[in-house]
């Protein structure tokens, strides 16, 4: 069988995935359902392997998640550490739905539109670390929001790598016409006017995500996860800033790694300021 591997790993990612903040305890079954993820999105974004045989090979990770099979080992370790944790599969259920959505739908018409793509590509990764943590569901509407703006932010910083490698483009049809830009404009090597704005009106909009997301951090039980979310939330408020001053179309909107190691820190340190906060307020009482 052909190797769709991309050769991507956690340390890849835009943002962090199980780092060393999260508890030891909790990083196994994490890393185990972002492995899945990893090898369903390699699947999906392959340049040259057919929607047929695209749809098959998640069909075939789906089937091993479950215990209809047995083919996909990495899957079947997923299924293994989730029985171990008396956790249910829906969430990588639903992110599968994303990545085959990814193999058949290549356009989006309206923002609400994408937001109900990342509720299966984006939100399923936020509440499967809430439930890992033990943590209330009461916690998911926030984890949503800045897992939507991740994913936007994601999908804004590759949008001319992904439209001229997948032919797959995340910006709303309605938002392009709104300020008369097209898809060619995203073969340029840098952006013009009418995508700047419509990209920047994009952007906007993920920064009231991100405002949503914003008490996240101080609302978690878990104090490592806290400070993970809170070096997350800072990450992906520096990049929105960036996305609105800067032409990914041209580079320049990634941080790089020391880049974001000083912001993941600030954020760190923001949560554990206010949460610090918090604590001393209380035992001040009324």
């Amino acid at each position: 069988m052909t190797d769709l591997s991309s050769g991507k790993d956690h340390t890849g990612e835009n943002f962090p995935v199980a780092s060393h903040l999260i508890a030891p305890q909790h990083r196994g079954p994490i890393m185990a359902f972002y492995r899945v993820a990893r090898m369903a999105d390699d699947v999906a974004d392959h340049p040259t392997a057919s929607p047929k045989e695209k749809l098959a090979r998640l069909a075939a990770i789906e089937a091993s998640l479950t215990g209809a099979a047995e083919s996909v080992p990495e899957a079947v370790a997923l299924r293994v550490a989730l029985a171990e944790r008396h956790l249910g599969w829906e969430h990588m259920l639903d992110l599968l739905e994303a990545f085959r959505r990814d193999v058949t739908k290549t356009r989006y018409a309206t923002w609400d539109e994408l937001m109900d793509y990342c509720r299966y590509s984006a939100a399923p990764v936020g509440r499967f670390v809430l439930d890992v943590h033990g943590e209330s569901r009461d916690r998911w509407p926030a984890s949503d929001a800045l897992c939507a703006a991740l994913q936007v932010i994601n999908h804004l910083q590759d949008c001319a790598k992904d439209y001229r490698e997948i032919d797959r483009v995340y910006l709303p049809a309605e938002t392009l016409a709104q300020f008369g830009a097209t898809l060619e404009m995203l073969e340029a090597p840098r952006g013009e006017p009418s995508i700047m704005a419509a990209i920047h009106a994009l952007a906007a909009k993920t920064e009231r995500l991100l405002a949503t997301s914003r008490p996240f951090a101080g609302q978690v039980t878990d104090l490592r996860l806290a400070l993970e979310i809170g070096a997350i939330q800072r990450l992906a408020e520096s990049l929105t800033r960036r996305l609105l001053s800067r032409d990914p179309l041209a580079g320049g909107v990634h941080h790089g790694r020391l880049q974001a190691l000083g912001v993941g820190l600030l954020g760190v340190g923001r949560t554990f300021g206010e949460r610090l906060g918090a604590r001393q307020a209380r035992r001040a009482g009324p």
